[in-house]
C-alpha cells in the first residue's frame, strides 16, 4: 500500500497554523484576536496558491505587503524562515500510524510525496514516519513529480509488487488518484471533508477516516 504525506498521512492544515502564530510572534504585536482570524484565513489563501512550489517566498511576501508588520523578514531570508519552521509545525496522527502499523503486519508499505528533499525530509524525520515504511520517495530527489506514471513505477519496483496488487492512499484527486490510476494502481481517495468530486476521475474507492483502510486487509 502506497500513500500520500501532505494532509494524507500528515495535518497540514494544523501545521500551516502553527506557523502562521510562529510568524505572528516574530512580526507583529499588539493583535486583536478577531484581526487574527481575518490575518489567519489570508495566510492560508496565499499558502493555498502556492501549495506544492519550491519557493514560498511569494506567500510571506504577499502577506507583508496586505498586513505590513512591525518586524519585516528581509525577502532573501523567507525561505529559510519557512523551511526552519514548517517541517517542525506538523505532528503525526497516533491512530493513523496504528493502523499503517497493522497494514504493514501484512503487506508492503510506503509513501510517495512531492516537494524537496530538504521541507519533506525535515518533516518525516520530526513526526518519526521513517521508522514506519519500507521506502519513502521524495519526489525532488528523484526528479519526478506526482502525477507524472514513472513515480508509481519506482515505488513498484522498489517494493518488488505488482500494480494490480497495490492501493495508493491520497487527498488529491489529480495529482494522487489519477497519476496512481494512469499506473494501473488502485486510488484509494482520502476525503475526511466529504467534499463533491466534480472532476471526470473516479476512484477505485472513497474513504473519510483512516480506519476503513483495514476493511481491504480482513
Amino acid at each position: 500500500m502506497l500513500f500520500d504525506l501532505d494532509d494524507t498521512l500528515l495535518d497540514r492544515d494544523n501545521a500551516v497554523d502553527k506557523l502562521f502564530f510562529i510568524m505572528l510572534e516574530k512580526c507583529y504585536e499588539d493583535i486583536d484576536d478577531s484581526i487574527k482570524r481575518g490575518m489567519l484565513q489570508k495566510f492560508k489563501e496565499y499558502d493555498k496558491r502556492s501549495y506544492g512550489q519550491k519557493d514560498k517566498t511569494k506567500v510571506l511576501a504577499s502577506f507583508f505587503d496586505a498586513y505590513p508588520p512591525k518586524y519585516r523578514i528581509p525577502h532573501n531570508d523567507i525561505l529559510a524562515f519557512w523551511n526552519n519552521h514548517f517541517p517542525y509545525c506538523f505532528a503525526v496522527n497516533q491512530d493513523r500510524i496504528n493502523i499503517v502499523n497493522k497494514i504493514k503486519s501484512q503487506v508492503k508499505v510506503a509513501i510517495i510525496t512531492n516537494g524537496t528533499v530538504h521541507r519533506q525530509k525535515a518533516k518525516i524525520r520530526s513526526t518519526n514516519l521513517h521508522h514506519y515504511f519500507d521506502t519513502i520517495i521524495i519526489s525532488d530527489e528523484v526528479g519526478i513529480s506526482k502525477p507524472d506514471k514513472r513515480i508509481f513505477v519506482l515505488a513498484l519496483n522498489k517494493l518488488n509488487v505488482q500494480p494490480e496488487d497495490t492501493l495508493f492512499v491520497g487527498d488529491d484527486l489529480e495529482i494522487d488518484i489519477g497519476g496512481c490510476q494512469n499506473t494501473n494502481i488502485k486510488g484509494v481517495w482520502f476525503n475526511p471533508l466529504r467534499i463533491k468530486n466534480d472532476t471526470e476521475i473516479k476512484p477505485f474507492a472513497e474513504i473519510d477516516s483512516f480506519d476503513r483502510l483495514l476493511s481491504y486487509f480482513t
